[in-house]
């Protein structure tokens, strides 16, 4: 089908415009071409292919217990549950009527929840390959499963977040803003969440309560809408990022604003003729080491930068290309890794701002991607209707 797709799309293209009298016309043309069968298509590094979506893949989460399940879902309204060793499909998560935009395991692997961009959240029981529970909220925005217990928080485009017990379905709702809550986290003591706002605001929710620990709004929070957050693994400090381009640090106990992490130069490197791309950055992804005190911001113009917490200063910026979509650490190193809109993995080395490798495979930008618990392998979800596992472990390492 790849192929097909190429075609297609190279129909839309209308090469006419481009004006034949021009000597390099047709050269451009030819290049185009090889460059996408070529170039693209002929680096695959990847071990597995999984094809059986015929939309752009969403989301990708392995499943914590054996690291040997991925659910993905996709713009094709499906999500799927298959095996890493081999692509093989264990089982669709059918039903949905909206694109799948978020899909996880419970922390034990026996449950995986699938939620589509309408709200409709379905729950199926991994080992009978069935559904236990669905529901229907406002238009999702995240979703993600407690770390200890079969309890899934999910926060929606009016502002509420919602907590559910799988499979009883008892159900507790925390409002927000009345506006949408656009990223979310359950704190390492699996007592309190962190909820980030469409407004700028962020508040620390106790989910026993159902009420508010500490509110960051006006200078304390953001001047833009919240795109990601994270915590140490202690789940003391946590970090926001934002439109705004700024990255916060919160004492979580306290609620109080550590420090902001600014990128300096947000002003573009070479001048824009028509000034639209100069604007255009933001927080993308965020998080922290577990080894030693740093963290990683991405942004959306292509910088990675880590930031030593001690000294709360910039120790190393990464230059992409293009925007990183998302980063993760490894959990047991200071390696991070990005993926990007130019359809690349790479792992940096924090400690040095260098890159160890990179991988490609995707002939489109990377949307999601995951790494297992002994950062052997990432699996990877792009426009292009695939999704990948690369094999990264080294020797060396």
């Amino acid at each position: 089908p790849s192929a097909d797709d190429l075609a297609e799309e190279m129909e839309d293209v209308d090469f006419e415009d481009e004006g034949a009298d021009e000597p390099d016309a047709e050269a451009w043309d030819s290049e185009d071409e090889e460059g996408l069968e070529d170039g693209m298509e002929a680096q695959d590094d990847s071990e597995v292919t999984f094809s059986l979506h015929s939309a752009s893949v969403f989301c990708v989460s392995l499943d914590p217990k054996t690291n040997t399940l991925a659910v993905t879902g996709g713009e094709d309204d499906k999500a799927f549950v298959w095996r890493v060793s081999d692509g093989e499909l264990l089982f669709e998560c059918s039903g949905h009527k909206d694109s799948v935009t978020c899909a996880g395991f419970s922390h034990d692997s026996v449950f995986v929840a699938t939620g589509d961009m309408s709200g409709l959240i379905k729950v199926w029981r991994v080992d009978a390959k069935e559904e236990v529970w669905s529901f229907e909220v406002g238009d999702l925005e995240w979703m993600e499963w407690h770390p200890q217990a079969h309890v899934l928080l999910a926060g929606t485009a009016d502002g509420n977040a919602w907590m559910w017990k799988i499979p009883s379905g008892d159900c507790k709702t925390f409002q927000g803003p009345a506006c949408p809550a656009t990223c979310g986290r359950i704190l390492p003591d699996g007592k309190r969440a962190v909820v980030g706002y469409e407004d700028g605001t962020m508040r620390i929710w106790d989910l026993k309560q159902g009420t508010s620990l500490h509110v960051l709004k006006g200078q304390d929070g953001h001047q833009d809408p919240l795109t990601c957050v994270a915590s140490n693994q202690d789940g003391s400090l946590i970090m926001t990022g934002s439109v705004d381009c700024h990255a916060k640090l919160i004492n979580s106990a306290t609620g109080k604003v550590v420090c902001v992490f600014k990128m300096e130069t947000v002003a573009p490197k070479a001048p824009i003729s028509e000034g639209e791309e100069a604007e255009s950055n933001s927080v993308e992804s965020l998080g922290f080491c577990n080894v030693m005190p740093l963290a990683a911001v991405g942004y959306l113009d292509g910088t990675l930068a880590i930031y030593d917490l001690s000294t709360q200063s910039l120790r190393h910026k990464c230059q992409h290309e293009s925007g990183i979509v998302q980063l993760l650490w490894e959990e047991s190193s200071a390696v991070v890794y990005t993926c990007s809109l130019d359809g690349a993995v790479r792992l940096w080395d924090a400690r040095s701002g260098k890159m160890i490798s990179e991988y490609r495979g995707h002939s489109a930008e990377i949307l999601d991607f995951a790494v297992n618990k002994d950062a052997s392998i990432v699996v990877t979800t792009s426009g292009d209707h695939q999704a990948k596992v690369f094999c990264v472990q080294r020797p060396d390492r």
